[in-house]
C-alpha cells in the first residue's frame, strides 16, 4: 500500500466511522494491525482518532474487552506525540483504561467461578478390542474433524468483535461476515466435548443394490416394528440364516444395503486383527464389523463391541448421532442409558460380578443406529468421520429443576 493509497483508505474508514456503518470496526482493526500506519506518512493524530473511533465501534460484551483495552492503552501512548496532547484527556484514557480492566476483571472472575470448584470426577471403564483406536486414535480425528470444518478465518474472528450499529443489507459484504457455526460456543461445545465414535473404514447404506464398497454387502428387509437379515443367491433374496428363497423385489423400499470398504485409516492397527484365509488386513476389522452388524425396526445397528461400565447410581449415558450426520443423509437413533444392559443371558450377568471392580457398576454397549434421512436413497459416511457422540450425563436422581423462589 502506497502512502496515497493509506491516505485514501484512512479518509474511507473515518466516513464509515462517522456514518456508522458496521462494516468500519473490522476493516478499521485489519488497517491498524496489517499496515505500519507511521512509515505510510499517516499522522499520529490521525492515528489516534481512528484508533479511539474503533474502540468505541466494539460490541459491548466484555469477552471483547481485551481488543478495547489494547487499543485504549495504544491511544494512551500516541496522545504525548500528538499535537493536541492535553493532561485532562490523558487522565480520561487511563480512567478509561482502569475501567475497562476492572470490567474485565469482573468478566473473567465470573468465567472462572463454575471451573474452579473441586468436582468428584466420575470413571467410565470401557471394554473394547480396539482400545487405543476407540479412546485415543478417534478422539484425535474428530478433534480435527470439527476444528477443520469449523475454523474460523482470521476476518471472519475480528468481525466477531464489533457489533451495535444499525444493520443494512450487504449480503456480499464479507467484512460484515461473523454469523458462523464455528463461532458459537454451544455449538462448537456439542462436538468437541463428547465422546466420539467413528469407524476407519466407508459406510454406505442405499436403498439400491448398485456400486456397493468393496470389503463387502449386507442386505436387511427393514421398517417400523419389523426387521430381517436376506442374502441375495442365484438371482433370488434369500434368508442369512438358512438360504430360504423370499419373493422379495430388490426395489422394496422396505431394504436397506449396507456395505463398507476397506481400512482407510493410515494409523489403524490393521495387522492386530485376526484374519482367516486369504483376506487381506485392510478387509479383516471391516469384514468382523459387517458380520455383526444387525437391524432394530427401520434402523441398522453397527456393533463395535464398545462396553461402557459406569455407576448408575450418578451418572447416566447418553448416545446420539453425532450432531452433522445430517449432511450425509443419515439419521442416528438416540439413547439414554440409565442401567445394564436388560437383553442379555444369565452367565452375562454373573459375569458382570466376578471382578472387585464391578462392584456397584452397571454396563451396557454403544452401538451406531443409523437410518437414512427422508427421501434419501443412498447415503455415505466417509472414515474418520464422527458417527456417534458419548455424553456422560448426571443420573435424574442426582439433580431437579426447580423455580425460582419469588422475593
Amino acid at each position: 500500500m502506497t502512502q496515497d493509497e493509506a491516505r485514501s483508505y484512512l479518509n474511507y474508514l473515518l466516513t464509515l466511522g462517522l456514518r456508522r456503518e458496521e462494516a468500519f470496526g473490522p476493516l478499521a482493526i485489519a488497517f491498524l494491525r496489517e499496515q505500519d500506519l507511521t512509515a505510510l506518512g499517516i499522522a499520529p493524530e490521525e492515528q489516534f482518532s481512528l484508533i479511539i473511533a474503533t474502540t468505541q465501534a466494539i460490541a459491548a460484551e466484555p469477552k471483547r474487552y481485551s481488543l478495547k483495552l489494547e487499543l485504549l492503552q495504544k491511544a494512551r501512548q500516541l496522545l504525548s506525540t500528538t499535537r493536541f496532547f492535553d493532561p485532562e484527556l490523558d487522565k480520561d484514557l487511563e480512567h478509561d483504561i482502569q475501567k475497562t480492566t476492572a470490567e474485565l476483571a469482573i468478566y473473567n472472575d465470573a468465567m472462572k467461578s463454575s471451573r474452579n470448584a473441586s468436582i468428584d470426577r466420575h470413571t467410565l471403564i470401557v471394554e473394547t478390542d480396539l482400545p487405543d483406536y476407540f479412546l485415543d486414535l478417534a478422539q484425535k480425528r474428530a478433534g480435527a474433524y470439527y476444528q477443520n470444518k469449523y475454523r474460523l478465518t482470521k476476518e471472519a474472528k475480528t468481525a466477531q468483535h464489533f457489533g451495535g450499529t444499525p444493520k443494512r443489507f450487504e449480503p456480499d459484504n464479507e467484512a460484515l461476515h461473523k454469523e458462523f457455526p464455528g463461532a458459537c460456543a454451544p455449538f462448537m461445545a456439542v462436538r468437541t466435548n463428547g465422546f466420539h465414535m467413528m469407524l476407519p473404514f466407508d459406510l454406505k447404506i442405499s436403498r439400491r443394490p448398485d456400486d456397493p464398497l468393496d470389503a463387502g454387502i449386507r442386505i436387511f428387509y427393514a421398517k417400523m416394528g419389523y426387521s430381517y437379515p436376506l442374502r441375495y443367491e442365484m438371482g433370488k433374496l434369500c434368508s442369512y440364516h438358512d438360504g430360504q428363497v423370499y419373493d422379495i423385489a430388490l426395489d422394496d423400499p422396505n431394504l436397506l444395503f449396507v456395505s463398507f470398504s476397506g481400512i482407510k485409516d493410515a494409523e489403524f492397527p490393521s495387522q492386530s486383527i485376526p484374519t482367516s484365509g486369504d483376506v487381506p488386513p485392510e478387509y479383516a476389522y471391516p469384514l468382523a464389523v459387517l458380520e455383526h452388524t444387525g437391524s432394530l425396526g427401520p434402523f441398522i445397528q453397527v456393533s463395535c463391541n464398545f462396553k461402557v461400565w459406569f455407576d448408575a447410581s450418578k451418572v447416566a449415558v447418553l448416545i446420539q448421532g453425532a450432531p452433522d450426520l445430517y449432511e450425509y443423509g443419515f439419521q442416528g437413533g438416540a439413547g439414554l442409558m440409565t442401567r445394564s444392559y436388560a437383553s442379555d443371558k444369565v452367565p452375562t450377568y454373573a459375569e458382570a460380578q466376578s471382578q472387585p471392580w464391578q462392584e456397584g457398576l452397571s454396563f451396557n454397549f454403544v452401538n451406531l443406529h443409523l437410518t437414512l434421512s427422508p427421501g434419501t436413497d443412498t447415503g455415505v459416511i466417509p472414515h474418520s468421520t464422527p458417527i456417534f457422540t458419548v455424553f456422560p450425563i448426571l443420573s435424574k436422581q442426582s439433580y431437579k429443576f426447580d423455580r425460582l423462589a419469588s422475593s
